[in-house]
């Protein structure tokens, strides 16, 4: 199985998911720029429940714009805000300190495109979790899917009751910071799952994915 999909800013479990189970992935670079998705969003828990972050994009009529050349908004020190959030929210999770080094660059460093800076933090995040997908980038809009390839570029979203369920996932259950005062969430952002559980999220997402 290969998958199509759209770029994301730290996705969700179910995002990679995908990544982990395909024979090869491609991501699309040329779809008109929808707004409210994981595109430039991700959600963590943090001490009273799911917080978004955003990265702001700059003004215009963006869903005109191929999302490859989507430009990321400084006017505002979002990425000081992320990070302090983040830092909030795992502090006290087992693994941050192993992992925070590695990701603090991508709220130091300031990327001009969106899809680039995605694109590195995805290869950076598949690199801790343990696993090298194969991946391409689409030199179109792919209107017509090649064989044996899947469609997830709108079915993975923060409104997943908008679209068909997916029944090649299974959100896994596993320890989480606040789970003890607000409860289990599922399917946050994977800095949720690779903060909590460390070297267990190659096998936790390995076991999310249910095969037909």
């Amino acid at each position: 199985m290969s998958v199509l999909l759209s770029t994301s800013y730290f996705g969700p479990v179910q995002y990679y998911t995908k990544l982990i189970s395909a024979e090869k992935v491609i991501i699309e670079r040329f779809e008109h720029f929808p707004k409210q998705t994981w595109r430039n969003r991700c959600s963590i828990y943090g001490a009273n429940g799911p917080q978004t972050l955003s990265v702001p994009v700059t003004k215009g009529d963006v869903l005109k714009v191929y999302t490859k050349d989507i430009r990321i908004d400084y006017s505002m020190p979002w990425q000081k805000i992320h990070f302090k959030a983040i830092e909030s929210s795992y502090r006290c999770s087992p693994f941050y300190e192993y992992y925070i080094d590695d990701l603090i660059s991508f709220f130091e460093k300031r990327y001009d495109f969106l899809y680039d800076y995605n694109l590195d933090i995805i290869n950076v995040v598949c690199e801790l979790i343990g696993f090298s997908p194969i991946i391409e980038e689409s030199d179109n809009y792919i209107v017509d899917l090649p064989a044996n390839y899947i469609d997830y570029r709108d079915a993975i979203h923060p409104k997943p009751r908008m679209f068909k369920p997916d029944p090649s996932f299974a959100a896994p259950v596993y320890r989480q910071v606040f789970e003890p005062k607000s409860g289990f969430v599922s399917n946050l952002s994977v800095l949720d799952l690779l903060f909590n559980t460390g070297t267990e999220a190659l096998v936790l997402l390995k076991k999310s994915y249910i095969v037909a």
